[in-house]
């Protein structure tokens, strides 16, 4: 499929008659179906992204309304910045919940804000390098097996995050996991990909049901306003906190791009540097603000898939609708009553699934653990950021997972340069002499 002619975030051309999608044909970003269609996928986006968008600021004390409003804005922003070629929603990062967390510990709300927006800085400045490079280097400098390990430190250093939230509300945490558990396997469609969703609203009315739940900020909230803002503060101890989360974003960001090129048949790597560049702004916005940070979300690719859309016209709705949601104090107000016992439950699911997102990665690329390089790097930086290792120099903090991530490329590198310096690299398992299957294969 060829790229459409005419660059613009603002065009699209319709898909056939508007309303139908031959068999064998996808809605490329640039085309878009009927406007009553586009605004109900647009609406499915929305569905898509709200649960694990909510949850984030939740989960980190921020106001959900506020981290609503830059999610919407930030998505706009992205749309405009990639010239409408990249179909995506910009929803919370649970890469974030960890530094944010100990940042507010440190500094409170508007310190973990400062981080935040050094991490989108530091982002955007990465996008701006792969937009003139290109993004071959990534590879190089964070193969399969450190990106892995990134990946899952960060969501099993959060174990001790989601047994606290847990042990608050254990009856109404467990619901929580068991609904999350059934839901993925016993709907099909939207409704199985909204597990996380689901699950949150049974654990909600379980809590409802057992007194958990307080009410009286409702009533208090207005009908309509603008959300609650926070100004940030700066402080370089944060910095080692956050700046790790930006490779990260790097691999989820260039996923993304490479997901949706290979489902549209388009070649997207052009526009990967202003994905991460759009991405960058959104998230120092945010910190602007009192929103939580963003990223490019794998949620709404479900939706896509099933719905062979990939329009970036309905994000343009769901952007829409995000921000106007936000303007309805009561609203934020009610998803601020979800208590601790749910967000327990959702953790134990979501951080254990960030972890083991970080083994698929090693997986899909077959990293191979015969070799001791591989092995080191995955359990060192693994032991580091679970055990949650810190080390402060002056007034900078390094907590487990900036220092597993910096374990993760530091072993890479250079087990790597000594071994090609004493000719000592390890060979493939499959080469190892007397080296027998497994059971597995």
């Amino acid at each position: 499929m060829s790229m459409p002619g005419r660059s613009s975030a603002f065009h699209w051309n319709i898909h056939g008659d508007g309303k139908t999608i031959t068999p064998g044909s996808v809605v490329a970003p640039q085309e878009r179906l009927s406007w009553p269609r586009t605004i109900g996928i647009g609406a499915q986006h929305v569905v898509a992204m709200f649960g694990a968008t909510f949850l984030v600021p939740l989960l980190t004390g921020f106001p959900p309304a506020t981290t609503l409003l830059f999610s919407g804005v930030g998505t706009i922003l992205f749309l405009i910045i990639t010239a409408g070629r990249i179909p995506s929603y910009l929803g919370s990062s649970f890469a974030f919940i960890a530094p944010v967390g100990a940042a507010m510990n440190q500094h409170g709300m508007g310190g973990a804000l400062g981080g935040l927006i050094m991490a989108g800085a530091v982002l955007f400045l990465v996008g701006l390098v792969v937009h003139k490079a290109g993004a071959h280097w990534i590879q190089a400098v964070m193969p399969p097996v450190v990106t892995g390990a990134i990946v899952a430190l960060i969501g099993l250093n959060l174990a001790p995050a989601a047994k606290a939230n847990f042990e608050k509300g254990a009856v109404t945490g467990l619901v929580t996991v068991t609904a999350i558990l059934l839901a993925t396997v016993l709907f099909r469609g939207l409704l199985g990909r909204l597990s996380i969703l689901v699950g949150v609203l049974a654990g909600y009315l379980t809590a409802v049901l057992r007194g958990e739940v307080d009410f009286s900020a409702i009533g208090n909230a207005a009908w309509v306003g603008l959300p609650p803002f926070q100004l940030p503060s700066f402080h370089l101890s944060v910095a080692g906190l956050f700046v790790p989360v930006v490779l990260v974003l790097v691999a989820e960001n260039i996923g993304h791009v490479k997901s949706v090129a290979a489902m549209t048949g388009q070649n997207l790597d052009p526009y990967a540097g202003r994905a991460l560049m759009a991405d960058g702004l959104a998230t120092v916005l945010a910190g602007t603000g009192g929103g939580s940070g963003t990223t490019t979300y794998a949620e709404n690719i479900g939706v896509m898939a099933a719905s062979k859309v990939y329009s970036t016209a309905a994000y343009w709705v769901a952007g829409t609708i995000a921000v106007l949601l936000s303007l309805f104090p009561k609203f934020g107000a009610l998803i601020a009553t979800v208590p601790p016992g749910v967000l327990g439950g959702a953790g134990v699911v979501l951080y254990g699934m960030i972890g083991i997102l970080g083994v698929r990665i090693w997986v899909q690329n077959r990293v191979n653990f015969g070799n001791p390089i591989n092995l080191s790097v995955a359990g060192v930086a693994l032991v580091v950021a679970i055990a949650n290792f810190t080390w402060a120099v002056g007034e900078l903090r390094f907590e487990g997972i900036a220092l597993g991530t910096a374990a993760a490329l530091v072993i890479y590198h250079g087990m790597n340069l000594v071994a090609r310096w004493r000719g000592t690299e390890p060979l493939d398992a499959a080469e190892d002499q007397g080296a027998q299957p497994s059971k597995l294969g």
